[in-house]
């Protein structure tokens, strides 16, 4: 009878070593909730983000009601420079939770080309969540359009309009998720976990929702005027819901 090795037995072919856990492939791990960048600025930009922004639309409600699309117009370049601050000081860029820290240097060893850190470029980010924040407001305009909005007039009204829309809400996802085919799914699918980005375009798209309810009704006050009633709504949902999904609705996903 042939004598078995006792070490190839307790070792077997395409099994892992005793104890040791399978790592989950890619399509496998959950999407994380973007965490605010733990540092003092960070915390002071995000108490200062909503401020700034409530104080902007609250001065100038007076010249949108009279004026929207001017007062859209001349508002919409200081929204872009908030967000923008507030993206790059408070949340992580997309592909920083996977970069590489650099290597440490041993005594004598010269630093070698490309041996840097593989961290995203924040400035690249930033313009790439810009550019499509910028082409995410066709389609938004076209979702308008189809959920009421004028078709043949206003049109510069429901275009400016859906720019503010896709700053505040589109933006800073496109600055933490990049063009992650799979975070995207799950955002449109409803099922990403919250925190302040996601959870600001989910309050973004309510409050616009619920904003064209004063416009149909009777009674003649100006500031029923397309699209006032809507960018309040976009405004007031998107403040209180990034403050819902950076605290209480945080991690939290809707199934």
């Amino acid at each position: 009878m042939p004598l078995l090795d006792p070490v190839t037995m307790s070792s077997p072919v395409g099994k892992g070593k005793a104890g040791e856990v399978p790592k989950p492939r890619d399509g496998e791990i959950p999407t994380q909730a973007a965490r605010i960048i733990a540092s003092s600025q960070a915390q002071v930009v995000r108490h200062l983000h909503p401020v700034l922004l409530l104080s902007l639309f609250l001065l100038g409600f007076n010249a949108l009601v009279a004026d929207p699309v001017a007062t859209m117009s001349s508002s919409l370049p200081i929204v872009v420079a908030i967000q923008a601050v507030y993206a790059i000081t408070c949340l992580p860029a997309a592909g920083s939770q996977t970069a590489k820290p650099a290597k440490k240097l041993r005594p004598g060893e010269k630093k070698k080309a490309g041996s840097e850190s593989t961290g995203p470029n924040i400035a690249v980010t930033t313009l790439v969540a810009l550019v499509l924040s910028a082409i995410a407001t066709l389609g938004l305009h076209v979702i308008l359009v189809l959920f009421g909005a004028p078709f043949l007039t206003h049109v510069s009204h429901t275009f400016l309009c859906s720019a503010h829309l896709a700053i505040l809400g589109l933006f800073p996802l496109f600055y933490t998720r990049g063009v992650s085919s799979k975070d995207w799914l799950e955002i449109l699918s409803a099922h990403a976990p919250f925190d302040e980005a996601f959870g600001g375009l989910v309050g973004a798209c309510l409050g616009a929702w619920l904003g064209a309810v004063p416009i149909p009704l009777d009674w003649d006050r100006e500031w029923q005027k397309w699209p006032v009633t809507i960018l309040c709504g976009v405004y007031a949902g998107y403040l209180m819901g990034k403050l819902l999904g950076g605290t209480a609705l945080f991690g939290n996903r809707f199934c």
